[in-house]
């Protein structure tokens, strides 16, 4: 961080165990291949798994994310799309609006709360110390760019849509990072993207929405190789980026809305959502604890339960995959072995019970 920030308050470049990682020069891109064995390269189903913030919470949750995804390669092809982890992005828009009122301390404070979070998940995932002193000088270098915006954020007292998407979208960018690291420790080979790279969005900050024809086009071009390759592409959630590759957001808890952008923009065979509970539940647990989980539903169920406010999907989930016809499943990371919802266009089949 800059000088002007560290005489108001606090210096946000101030951290913990994360800078003592990153020795050396910051990453000259944030993105990173790791090398790993490949797997056999014949044509496989293609499958999207969308892993949400409590499955990718700490470094024990993102090893049980990294074992799901090595098991489900023995027969297909997948591409992995992250969320923040779990509370991060609340976090972030704190420090966007702490950083618009002047509170440089709380700002401080977040960013360093988050550093120590994010470092101690690699201390954790990584056993080589060149390996995850990499890790973390791109994890760093990413701190760095959100902090120097909100660090613009205190001296103009003025928070812009623009750059609140960008402070935002930080935890999402932080998360493939330490997913692609978890992969390559179960011997994966993989690539973290971020998707201002892949999903075409309108300049609407806050509530993008995918310009599906030139997402496509960019998916075709910038995935399609890297799986062809027996790499797996470790995705960001909920950001995307205009055509002038302006960084925007799809709205907050979107990012199965990503998942479902890209499985319709490389025709899936299916997404997946990979959350903390058995599917969307006959009622909520917490009030009816013999809820349990409806095996299938239509498009239509799914959609009118979306718009009533059920928290297990975002209203805008099922658009791009319904007109294409792919199923989505919604399962439990932490019960992998649990069937859970199916949703496909005719949802419970005759005679089945729900």
């Amino acid at each position: 961080m800059t000088a002007p920030l560290k005489n108001r308050d606090m210096s946000l470049a101030s951290v913990g165990p994360l800078a003592r990682l990153t020795a050396g020069s910051p990453a000259k891109h944030p993105h990173c291949l790791i090398h790993a064995p490949l797997h056999t390269r014949a044509k496989k189903s293609l499958r999207v798994m969308k892993f949400g913030g409590t499955s990718v919470a700490d470094a024990s949750c993102i090893t049980k994310v990294a074992h799901i995804v090595r098991d489900s390669l023995r027969g297909s092809s997948i591409v992995v799309v992250v969320s923040a982890m779990s509370g991060v992005t609340s976090k972030l828009v704190e420090a966007a609006a702490q950083s618009e009122s002047g509170n440089g301390r709380r700002v401080a404070t977040i960013f360093e709360e988050l550093r120590e979070r994010h470092g101690s998940a690699a201390t954790a995932l990584v056993r080589s110390a060149q390996k995850r002193q990499r890790l973390c000088r791109n994890m760093h270098a990413l701190f760095q760019a959100a902090g120097v915006l909100c660090e613009d954020v205190l001296l103009r007292r003025a928070l812009t849509l623009r750059a609140r998407d960008s402070i935002a979208g930080l935890g999402e960018r932080l998360a493939i990072l330490l997913v692609a690291a978890a992969l390559a420790e179960q011997e994966v080979a993989s690539e973290a993207i971020e998707t201002t790279e892949l999903i075409v969005t309108d300049a609407c900050h806050g509530a993008a929405e995918a310009l599906m024809d030139l997402t496509r086009e960019r998916c075709e071009a910038r995935v399609r190789p890297v799986l062809s390759r027996g790499i797996v592409p470790v995705v960001t959630g909920f950001i995307g980026a205009t055509v002038d590759g302006v960084l925007t957001t799809l709205g907050r808890n979107s990012s199965d809305y990503s998942g479902t952008i890209l499985g319709a923009a490389l025709d899936a065979d299916d997404v997946t959502l990979w959350t903390d509970v058995d599917g969307i539940l006959t009622a909520d647990p917490k009030i009816v604890p013999d809820a349990r989980s409806i095996p299938e539903m239509s498009y239509h169920e799914a959609c009118a339960l979306a718009e009533m406010g059920a928290k297990v999907l975002h209203p805008k989930t099922l658009r791009p995959i319904m007109q294409r016809g792919i199923p989505l499943m919604i399962r439990n990371t932490f019960a992998p072995d649990r069937p859970g919802t199916k949703i496909t266009a005719a949802g419970r089949r005759r005679g089945t019970r729900a």
